[in-house]
């Protein structure tokens, strides 16, 4: 007798096995296989055909795949080509971890009973975060050297700062237009100068303004059609009103400079200049426009002051209709951020520098042709400030993945600055900048801090933060700075309820939060230029420890 050990059937002597050759008929009359073939289960006797009726005939072999319907056999080549997937993700894999096509077969463990886990039985582990995370995790160790390497470099020297000689070499004609001494009858700095031209020249013809922006040409016209009406005459000769803005806004992109401006031009004593953000002492008046466009002739700063001519005018109207002695209480504004941060310009015009030091940087000249300049600053945490910088201003393929990428990137490139230069040539140039302006966030304290304008008198800085949670609070502050005249209750709601300004776009919004690696990354960046500023500005507030 012999055992099936499987099925635990018992056969009989007398089951030989002979071939069916008949399909699904059944076996020839008389063979073992007949009706009167049996067979024992459990030690009680069966029909053997009952237990082995339906079953396919497994001797036919593969020929007998082809008598199978077509549905059949169109299962069984899906089934193979399955399984041969499966097996090649395998092999091409090397790890079942990072399978090419997930197994349809899956264990699953059974739930452990109530107070604590079964032996035998793994704990269900959480999804795996994205890919990217899990790289960048993978990264983190050497992100670490690279901020301790930063950082063990950093150093707050003093800046030697340039005496006047020096400036005026430097920009003989700026110094030769703008005098030393500005009218005592206006709160604004303005002068009058002569005018040479006929009641039919075009004061504004040359003006790179006008000539390279289209945009601003009807302000230029509108301004040329009254030019001639707000001149001063005196023993036939013609005179203009000249102004420099008595204040600036400065800041960094993302941190509320434009909402400031919005508000504050509300003020019925403040004049801004016709163009929001000239970006004269940075920018124009060497040529640049955008550094990837190259050079192209200066702006002269002729045409800077033309974009004030609108405030002169009414300057100049509230001088000549007023009392002998009065003085003009229009003040005059001017908002460019980059005022504060960019200084790529040195390293293109300034030779005489030291251990890669900037010679000359924005303030200097400020200084210099305005000593009683007042400066608004709008701060924000800066590790915040640079996502929504990336978010604003990033073209494509927006995500935390990228940002994080060019985060790396450009903590790398600092990095590789402080090696070569010191702290501030670092903070203060394009080149150790690279597609993420980390540096933004370092310049006030290495650049501003410790100079003559930054006096408590001359500089107030600002919160993003307090100032979208109070916006009244913080524009009364403005105000009191500039010494501007109380508004009507009106006028101050005007001002302080509507909208914020340039707030982030909901599409930027629906990319969620940086990853908190990143966030890590730049909290242990930012972290001693926030411990400085706080220590500068003596405000705790400034370290952005809560933000």
């Amino acid at each position: 007798m012999r055992h099936c050990i499987d099925c635990g059937v018992q056969l009989l002597p007398d089951d030989t096995h002979q071939p069916w050759l008949g399909g699904r008929a059944g076996p020839p009359h008389g063979s073992p296989g007949g009706p009167g073939a049996t067979s024992r289960v459990d030690g009680k006797q069966m029909n053997l055909l009952a237990v082995l009726e339906g079953r396919p005939d497994g001797s036919e072999g593969w020929g007998g795949c082809w008598r199978l319907g077509r549905g059949r056999r169109c299962s069984l080549a899906f089934g193979l080509v399955i399984m041969t997937l499966v097996m090649a993700s395998y092999v091409l894999s090397g790890t079942r971890q990072e399978l090419l096509l997930a197994s349809p077969f899956r264990y699953e463990p059974s739930p452990s009973p109530p107070g604590g886990e079964s032996p035998g039985h793994a704990k269900e582990q959480p999804p795996p975060p994205p890919a990217g995370n899990l790289s960048a995790a993978k990264d983190a160790p050497g992100l670490r050297l690279v901020i301790d390497s930063i950082v063990a470099r950093i150093a707050f020297t003093a800046r030697q700062l340039p005496g006047t000689d020096a400036l005026r070499r430097q920009e003989p004609h700026m110094f030769a237009v703008i005098p030393r001494k500005f009218l005592p009858s206006s709160r604004s700095p303005c002068w009058y100068e002569e005018f040479a031209g006929r009641n039919t020249s075009d004061p504004y013809l040359t003006n790179s303004y006008a000539l390279y922006s289209k945009r601003f040409r009807a302000t230029f016209d509108a301004l040329r059609k009254a030019f001639w009406g707000h001149l001063a005459h005196a023993a036939g000769r013609h005179y203009r009103l000249r102004c420099l803005p008595r204040f600036y806004i400065i800041g960094q992109p993302k941190c509320g400079t434009t909402d400031l401006y919005d508000r504050l031009r509300l003020h019925p004593e403040v004049k801004f200049s016709a163009i929001k953000e000239p970006h004269w002492w940075t920018r124009k008046r060497f040529g640049i426009v955008r550094l990837r466009d190259g050079l192209r002739d200066r702006y002269p700063v002729e045409d800077y002051l033309d974009l004030f001519d609108l405030a002169a005018h009414q300057i100049h109207q509230g001088l000549q209709a007023g009392e002998p002695g009065r003085r003009s209480r229009i003040v005059t504004g001017e908002a460019s951020a980059s005022t504060m941060w960019d200084n790529n310009a040195w390293t293109f015009f300034y030779d005489n520098s030291t251990d890669g030091e900037p010679p000359f940087l924005t303030q200097d000249f400020i200084r210099a042709v305005q000593p009683d300049a007042r400066l608004i600053v709008m701060l924000r945490d800066p590790v915040e400030r640079l996502y929504s910088d990336y978010l604003y201003f990033a073209s494509s393929n927006k995500s935390a993945e990228d940002f994080h990428e060019k985060v790396t990137e450009a903590l790398q490139l600092f990095e590789a600055c402080l090696l070569d230069s010191s702290l501030r040539p670092a903070s203060t140039t394009t080149a150790c900048a690279c597609r993420c302006g980390c540096r933004w966030g370092c310049t006030l304290c290495t650049c501003w801090t410790g100079s003559p304008c930054s006096t408590g008198e001359q500089l107030l800085v600002l919160r993003l933060e307090d100032h979208a949670s109070d916006v009244k609070s913080t524009m009364r502050r403005v105000c009191q700075f500039l010494s501007l005249g109380p508004l009507s209750e009106k006028q101050e709601a005007l001002m302080t309820r509507s909208p914020a300004s340039n707030a982030r776009r909901p599409e930027d919004r629906s990319l969620g939060p940086m990853w908190p690696l990143t966030q890590r990354l730049l909290r242990d960046f930012y972290g001693p230029f926030n411990a400085r500023l706080a220590q500068v500005l003596a405000d705790e507030a400034f370290a952005w420890r809560k933000t």
